[in-house]
């Protein structure tokens, strides 16, 4: 069993922001010379998700409304109330309590199969990394396990 890991540094525009980094994952798998078993796609943020859906840019509008909808960013969150609030406190610590909630419903991580050396995807399936909180620097892992 072998593995090989890779980071990638991504500066980020706006939130919510989805950035299409299918091909930068595939070029992982191809690098990593494993031809089966699995590759792992892991976002280091609390604020930032990985998921595995559609490139339609009408679909990534909805997607963002959906999120908005889910947790609008304008609500009151007590994560926000920096008077109250004492744990993981930072410098530059912004209110996006919303980011966290929304990161509840996406998540971390995707786990994609390698077969004979290709990952194995849907017609219409493409990794993306989510910015939910607003424009900064964040890093994404992918790990690809197997033989």
């Amino acid at each position: 069993m072998k593995t090989r890991s890779f980071c990638k540094r991504l500066k980020t525009k706006c939130a919510p922001e989805f950035i299409d980094i299918t091909d930068w994952v595939a070029q992982c798998v191809a690098e990593s010379q494993i031809t089966n078993g699995f590759a792992v796609v892991y976002s280091k943020h609390t604020t930032a998700a990985v998921k595995i859906n559609e490139n339609e840019p009408l679909l990534l509008e909805d997607m963002k409304e959906f999120l908005e909808r889910m947790s609008p960013r304008e609500n009151g969150y007590q994560h926000n109330n920096f008077e109250i609030r004492t744990v993981n406190m930072n410098d530059d610590e912004s209110p996006n309590g919303h980011a966290h909630l929304q990161h509840l419903l996406l998540g971390t991580s995707e786990t994609v199969p390698v077969i004979n050396g290709e990952m194995q995807f849907g017609t219409y399936q493409s990794v993306f990394f989510i910015e939910l909180d607003h424009a900064r620097n964040r890093e994404v892992m992918v790990q690809v396990v197997g033989e």
